[in-house]
């Protein structure tokens, strides 16, 4: 989930804390308790400073071990550590329990999205993502603040964050049901896929449609139970050749490779260059496909520049890719 849906997850989970008689009985150790549920709620997406370094870095480890079964124990005794010392009054046990409920949370509903985590790693390094909760979404978001503010407002902690739980299961089941819902709809229409990929948008009713079949990808959305196939490609198999074995050396391009499930390629002779480009087909917008890998080869077939990342045009793709001056 986006930073903002783990901070109010973590504000509610501050408050269910309230009813511990040790939380309760106790300011200090109520502020601690809530301290403790926010950064846990939060810790798990340390990766994200990844990004700083590069786009390669950050995709093929957001997510990863930092969302891993280990890290389930580590971050709330690091957490629950610094924290007693700062307050005493929530006793260390409290302050690790809630942190690890507010960590083991936020792993838990990483899984939900179609980026997913690597959460049953060190067992399998296989990314779990189920696809049928955006990165954002409004519902959850909004359910989370809504139940917060009548807690403040004076309701009972328990009644008030139980409800909105169990409200929020139901909506994760409904989810879940219009997913496999679309993808019975889908194998219907194209009857001859081998793997059908149906992820949630930022709107209600409206889902992203990749399919895989033996010769072809299809690209659409579904609306409600309605799919539109917008796109057919041919599925050509990446070539064995000098120019695809030079660009793969490249991390940008293996990032993407490692990340991507449904991609086609192409590959480009400019003037100024040899362009290998590979095209994620799962996230169609306005009728571009805007998260790509490039990687620019001289005559020789060594890598000039590489980008991988959200590209929205031609001008900041050569932007990304035009060699940095010394």
């Amino acid at each position: 989930m986006d930073t903002g849906t783990h901070v109010v997850m973590g504000i509610a989970l501050g408050a269910l804390a309230t009813v511990d008689p040790v939380v309760a009985g106790s300011s200090q150790a109520a502020i601690g308790i809530m301290t403790a549920t926010i950064i846990g709620s939060q810790i798990p997406d340390i990766d994200t400073v990844l990004k700083l370094k590069n786009n390669a870095d950050y995709i093929r480890n957001h997510r990863g071990i930092t969302h891993s079964l280990p890290m389930l124990a580590i971050w709330p005794l690091l957490i629950s550590s610094i924290l007693y010392l700062i307050f005493p009054a929530a006793t260390f046990i409290h302050l690790l329990l809630w942190t690890f409920i507010a960590v083991g949370l936020h792993i838990f509903v990483d899984i939900f999205n179609a980026y997913g985590t690597q959460a049953i790693r060190p067992f399998k390094e296989t990314w779990v993502a189920f696809g049928f909760i955006n990165t954002f979404d409004w519902f959850i978001f909004g359910s989370h603040v809504v139940a917060i503010a009548v807690w403040l407002l004076g309701s009972p902690a328990v009644p008030t964050f139980v409800t909105l739980y169990i409200i929020l299961a139901l909506y994760y089941v409904a989810r879940f049901v219009t997913q496999q819902m679309i993808k019975h709809a889908v194998q219907n229409l194209i009857p001859d896929s081998e793997e059908i990929i149906i992820a949630s948008t930022i709107h209600f009713f409206q889902w992203r449609v990749a399919v895989t079949t033996k010769d072809h990808y299809y690209v659409g959305r579904a609306f409600k139970r309605n799919i539109s196939i917008y796109e057919k490609f041919d599925r050509l198999p990446v070539p064995d050749n000098e120019i695809i074995r030079s660009a793969k050396k490249d991390k940008n391009l293996a990032a993407f490779i490692s990340f991507s499930k449904v991609y086609n390629w192409r590959i480009e002779e400019k003037l100024d260059g040899t362009y290998v480009t590979f095209t994620d087909l799962r996230y169609r917008s306005n009728g571009h496909y805007p998260f790509v890998a490039v990687v620019k080869l001289d005559d020789d077939l060594k890598i000039i520049s590489s980008y991988t990342g959200w590209i929205f045009s031609t001008e900041k793709l050569y932007k990304k890719l035009a060699p940095v001056s010394i």
